[in-house]
């Protein structure tokens, strides 16, 4: 059974932390999550970069930079389309991809995580989910016809079409996932 590297409590990862140091240690778990989206992001888009993609910041935070503190407490279509803007727009063989990165300990995302402020304004967009084991891929059109990723699909991102990759890369680019999150809560 492994032990908080901090106090001895049980914990479930190994040379990690108990839910108490941890808290004690990460402060605010919105930090926590924003550095681990920003750590996802820049995997996947290196991973493009390197599959020969021309890769471009799109999200609020690059595109609209400061606006995230003016949006508090606003409501409307305008402010939800722009909290939803995709992190990256990719470019190659003249095609261009809405490309929204999430990070998933669970493995998992469901069209209900992606529609949470209501419909998704993006519809074109691919949706990769970087996880502790894997990078999957699936659109807002599948989402929208039911489809799910979860930690046991086969929704690998070197299985799209859209991109016709080199999976030994892919691959590569999953190990620095490993790497970066596996004693992540």
């Amino acid at each position: 059974m492994p032990d908080c590297r901090e106090c001895g409590k049980y914990t479930k990862f190994k040379n990690g932390l108990c839910t108490d140091c941890y808290q004690k240690e990460n402060g605010n778990p919105w930090v926590s999550g924003k550095i681990k989206g920003i750590i996802a992001e820049t995997i996947v888009e290196q991973l493009f970069k390197s599959l020969g993609f021309q890769v471009f910041k799109y999200g609020m935070e690059n595109s609209i930079p400061g606006i995230t503190d003016l949006l508090k407490g606003v409501r409307g279509d305008v402010s939800k389309n722009i909290r939803q803007m995709p992190d990256l727009v990719i470019f190659k063989d003249n095609q261009a991809h809405f490309i929204e990165v999430k990070y998933r300990k669970s493995g998992s995302l469901k069209l209900k995580d992606v529609d949470k402020y209501g419909d998704y304004p993006f519809q074109n967009a691919l949706f990769v989910l970087v996880t502790q084991k894997h990078i999957k891929c699936l659109s807002y059109a599948e989402m929208k016809e039911g489809k799910e990723i979860h930690e046991k699909c086969k929704n690998w991102l070197g299985n799209r079409k859209e991109f016709e990759t080199d999976k030994k890369l892919i691959v590569e680019y999953c190990r620095y996932a490993t790497k970066f999150f596996e004693n992540v809560d």
